[in-house]
């Protein structure tokens, strides 16, 4: 059965710019600053080694009961039992993603447009990430949405919505009203010089966000 997921704080991992030693040790830090759901994403490892940081940080978020989402790699969702996957336009297509990882795992897919995110909810994605919303570092592939879509896409889904690119303290007032789910967030909390106050400052200013939605799904 798939469980509830909060999608309010959603850190992704950057190997290449976390403040931490480790990637677990930072997911540890933001998982105690308040973050709800976690996307390891490793750009540049090796499969065996994705495999392996996948299973050291899984160790971490099934200690804080927090869901381990894949980024891409279905492969090692599977062979790690994580919570589920994450996919782009250019990875697997989203149908084909589902069907291989059954009805009770979460499935992700990043959108862009309202029609890139209609096609994702017919093909049983669970949320949207949807973005890039602003630029930023740390994904130099994106695309940008603009506030007039998101709201399209808001208005033409009724999947949750996690905005990513560009997320932080300062940017994070602009989607007041807006009704997303979550934000998906890398650099302003796993490149902090302390992650955890970092996350405590980002479930602060969401939790107070008015017009967006809070709580499980």
């Amino acid at each position: 059965m798939k469980r509830a997921v909060d999608y309010s704080i959603y850190l992704v991992t950057d190997q290449d710019l976390m403040s931490s030693k480790t990637v677990e040790e930072g997911v540890r830090q933001a998982l105690e600053g308040g973050c709800t759901l976690v996307q390891l994403r490793e750009k540049h490892a090796s499969s065996r080694d994705f495999y392996e940081s996948a299973l050291r940080v899984k160790a971490v978020t099934d200690v804080f009961q927090v869901p381990l989402i894949i980024n891409d790699r279905l492969d090692v969702a599977l062979a790690v039992d994580a919570a589920g996957v994450h996919v782009g336009q250019s990875d697997l297509p989203a149908a084909q993603v589902r069907r291989i990882l059954g009805p009770d795992k979460i499935l992700g897919v990043s959108a862009a447009t309202l029609q890139e995110a209609q096609r994702a909810q017919a093909d049983g994605a669970d949320y949207l990430g949807i973005g890039a919303m602003f630029s930023t570092a740390t994904k130099t592939d994106t695309r940008p949405v603009s506030m007039e879509e998101l709201a399209a896409i808001r208005q033409g889904v009724d999947l949750p919505l996690v905005v990513i690119g560009g997320i932080n303290q300062h940017t994070i007032p602009l989607f007041a009203g807006t009704e997303i789910d979550g934000l998906a967030i890398v650099s302003a909390i796993f490149a902090a010089p302390d992650i955890r106050r970092a996350a405590q400052e980002v479930k602060e200013l969401y939790d107070h966000l008015p017009g967006v939605r809070h709580g499980t799904l």
